[in-house]
Order: structure tokens, then sequence, then C-alpha cells
């Protein structure tokens, strides 16, 4: 059992994706949002660290093997404000925290999860200096694009940048990212169109400012299909799955992916969206958690299902090379 540790860990969708394989394990998880980690601590058997990056010394992390990190996309996030390293906030300058703790504990390998824009950000100058800094401590790496409808089985259009970073030359070229599968989990699969939810998930005339709900009914019509509020108009998504999940979907009404059943016009509820990141239906949420915080960490979170297959891989590449 090879072990992991993650790092802007969330609600531990990277660390689930391993984990499914059987043949990886985390024994250290950090968080600095105590929201998503209470989500992880309800779903492993370990305690996430709560403390920023910047103040956990390498020395305080247990040895392992690979390291995963989703580290945070807003800087690069098409939907932000593409600040890159320049993030006012300080989020685009984490990475070098990952690369400062690689550094002391080198790890076999290292896996890394962000937005897609991430690879274009300012002209390829962002994601040049993340490779260099991975090169110049000897890994090797490889990366690519997946979209977690075609790589994942999983009905989202979420595409996504992995990279994977290897201390050996062998296991380096051994592993190759997964081919693309069918897509043959339904949106009946992940969304309950027949289930009646609490009242407070449905649009009711009245119910919102404006003319949201006269917007909607005139604009849904096809009750298998998954749609989405974008502050001011409606949009149906034509590939029949759901619209790219955002950590800002649940506040203020921008993003919000609606259905149509026959108790009404509806959100997807918080499960459903966690549903459609490829957790299980037994995956474990807050029940005194508000739902915008819980929106917030499905829309963070990663596909899991593309994962495993990418930690499946990863194992593959290393059982041949042994």
């Amino acid at each position: 059992m090879y072990k992991v540790a993650s790092f802007f860990a969330g609600v531990g969708g990277i660390d689930l994706g391993f984990e499914n394989t059987g043949k990886f394990k985390t024994v250290y998880a950090n968080e600095f949002d105590s929201y998503p980690a209470n989500t992880y601590e309800l779903n492993f058997d370990i305690s996430v660290d709560t403390r920023d990056i910047k103040d956990i010394k390498s020395s305080d992390i247990p040895d392992f093997d690979i390291m995963l990190a989703g580290f945070p996309c807003q800087p690069f996030s098409q939907a932000g404000l593409r600040e890159g390293f320049e993030d006012n906030k300080g989020r685009g300058t984490l990475f070098f925290e990952l690369i400062r703790i690689v550094k002391d504990k080198e790890p076999d390998i290292v896996f890394l999860e962000n937005v897609k824009n991430l690879v274009s950000h300012d002209n390829g100058n962002t994601f040049r200096v993340i490779l260099e800094q991975l090169q110049n401590l000897g890994y090797k790496v490889k990366y690519q694009v997946l979209n977690a409808m075609e790589y994942g089985n999983i009905p989202q259009n979420r595409e996504r940048i992995y990279v994977v970073a290897f201390k050996s030359k062998e296991i380096f070229k051994n592993f190759e990212f997964p081919y693309p599968v069918k897509l043959e989990t339904k949106l009946s699969d992940i969304i309950d169109f027949d289930k009646k939810f609490d009242d407070k998930y449905y649009y009711t005339k009245g119910k919102y400012k404006g003319n949201i709900y006269e917007k909607l009914v005139d604009s849904i019509d096809d009750d298998r299909a998954v749609y989405q509020w974008r502050r001011k108009y409606v949009r149906k998504n034509k590939s029949g799955v759901v619209p790219t999940l955002t950590a800002n979907q649940g506040e203020g009404g921008h993003n919000v992916c609606i259905v149509k059943t026959k108790f009404g016009i509806r959100k997807m509820v918080p499960h459903e969206c966690f549903n459609a990141q490829g957790f299980p239906k037994n995956y474990k949420l807050p029940k005194d958690m508000s739902d915008a915080r819980l929106y917030k960490q499905a829309g963070n979170s990663v596909c899991v299902s593309v994962i495993e297959r990418i930690a499946g891989n990863i194992y593959e590449a290393i059982r041949e090379a042994s």
C-alpha cells in the first residue's frame, strides 16, 4: 500500500479516487477551510490538519510516497479574475509551498489537478513555471486535459488539467493517461427526478426578485435535461449532461443547475452535485452545514472516477517498473 499525502484536500475527492484503487492510503491531509475539512473527516479515518500550508513545516508531515494537490484554482480560472501568481489574496503563490514540501520530502510521485485554463494562463508562462519547478527538482512530467464525461463515465461537462510528475524515469515511461470511455451513466443515475425534496429547492412564483420564475417556466421544456440559470437567462445543456459545477452555484442564484420534475422546477440538491462529481451516494455530508457551503464544496471538488482511473494507471506503471 503506497502512502499518500493530500494538500488542499477539500472534501477528499482526489484521496477517494486514489483509495478506491485499493493500492493507496492517505496518511496525511491538509485543508485550511474548516467546512470541507469537516466533510472530509466524516468520510475518512484521519484528522485533517487545518493550518495554513505556510505554517506547516515539512517535519510535521509523515513520510509519504505520493503527493496529491488540487491547489487553489481561482487565480487561474476562466470564472475568476485570472490573476495567477499575482492573485491579490496570495493564493497563486501557494504552489510554491507545495514545491517547498516536495523539495524536503522527495516523494516518488507528485499528482496535481487544476482548471484547464492553467495551461494557457499568461500566454503559457504560469504553466511553464510550474513544469520548470518540478523539473528542477528532478521530476519528469506528463500532463493532459481530461473531461469527466469522456474519461470518468460521469455526465458532467468538466475539463481539468492533470499533472503527474515522477522521480523514476522508468515509471514515467510506463505511465499513460487513461483512454476515453463510453458515457453510460445517465442523468437519472445521479439526479432523482421522481423524489419530492424540501420546498426550499423549488422555484415558485414571487419567491425570488424579478421574473426568474417566469423565465424558467418559459425556457424549461425538457424534464430529462439540466438547465443553468446564468444571472439573466436560462441555458439548456445540449450535451445531455450536467454543466460544469462551480463553487458559487449556491450563492446569489448564479450558475445554479436546475431540473424540471413532476413536483416543479428545482435546483439540483447538494448530494446530486456530489453525485455529479462521481462521489458515491453514501458519501456523508454534514447535516448541520448550509446548502451554500455544500454547493461550494461540490463545485470546488474533482471528478472522483477520473482520478481513480489515473491512479490505477499510476499503480500499473509502478508495478511494471518493479
